[in-house]
């Protein structure tokens, strides 16, 4: 069985609410922010927005929306070739390890739009709780 989830944002809107730390935190991993936010001359917004974008695309993957579990434990970095993947932590963990998903993710970025589609396959788990 599969589920389908794709959302897409505005870079603007994703750089626009970084300016707030209370939004970073919430919406972020620690991983995620090292890698396009901190220690950077200038963040990169454009592959934030794709992963926030990600994340929405999860939550309707799941069918749930955004409940049960908070934003910044759905985490998304990229591999040595660059290829994004996820990473779950607490509840969201909980709810992929007990649904039996391996998750998959595809992003995309443009001007001032990103995308993501996110693809949930049952029957093969790989968390690590």
């Amino acid at each position: 069985m599969y589920k389908i989830g794709i959302d897409m944002t505005t870079v603007s809107r994703i750089e626009k609410s970084c300016g707030k730390e209370s939004f970073r935190n919430h919406v972020f991993t620690n991983g995620e922010l090292d890698l396009f936010y901190n220690n950077r001359e200038k963040p990169k917004y454009s592959s934030l927005a794709a992963n926030f974008a990600a994340k929405e695309a999860f939550s309707k993957a799941l069918g749930t929306g955004i409940r049960g579990f908070d934003l910044n434990e759905v985490e998304i970095l990229r591999d040595e070739l660059g290829a994004p993947y996820f990473n779950f932590y607490g509840k969201a963990a909980e709810i992929v390890f007990k649904c039996d998903y391996r998750a998959s993710v595809s992003l995309s970025h443009e001007e001032d739009k990103a995308i993501a589609m996110v693809l949930l396959e049952k029957g093969k788990n790989i968390v690590n709780l």
